[in-house]
């Protein structure tokens, strides 16, 4: 039997199944933690897509990425992709502050979810992508100077 080589790009189940599957598979503390975060996010902005990516792990992007989250033996960490740039006045983000870019929030067993915050944080992020997007014009909204000889 001949493979296709295109197959690993076919998947018949989308990522927010994929994401319940996780989260049904994680059966401690973890499980609750990872729906709870996917929760706020999700009701942060409605328009905030499910993906998975990176070989297993679940993303939330709007106008780009937003957060990625994974779940760890004793914690579930969700990163930021652009933290760094991104106002923390509750002090969420407690792993990953020394880089330029990425910022994270590890949870931890017993943890509460500030969920308010954590809301903010995801709104702020959509507005970061957002507003990248304003600073690039595409090709076609340039202005054309014509040549004249």
């Amino acid at each position: 039997m001949k493979r296709d080589p295109n197959s690993r790009h076919k998947d018949p189940v989308n990522p927010s199944e994929r994401i319940d599957r996780l989260i049904a598979e994680l059966t401690d503390w973890r499980g609750k933690t990872f729906a709870s975060i996917r929760k706020s996010i999700l009701e942060a902005d409605r328009e905030i897509i499910e993906e998975w990516k990176w070989m297993g792990s679940p993303v939330w992007s709007h106008d780009g990425i937003i957060a990625v989250a994974n779940a760890h033996k004793e914690k579930v960490k969700l990163t930021f992709s652009h933290g760094a740039s991104l106002p923390d006045p509750e002090k969420l983000f407690n792993a990953g502050l020394e880089g330029n870019a990425r910022r994270a929030i590890d949870f931890f067993e017993g943890d509460k979810i500030n969920q308010r915050p954590l809301k903010n944080l995801v709104r702020a992020a959509v507005d970061h992508n957002q507003s990248g997007l304003k600073k690039k014009a595409p090709a076609g909204t340039r202005a054309k100077v014509s040549k004249r000889t």
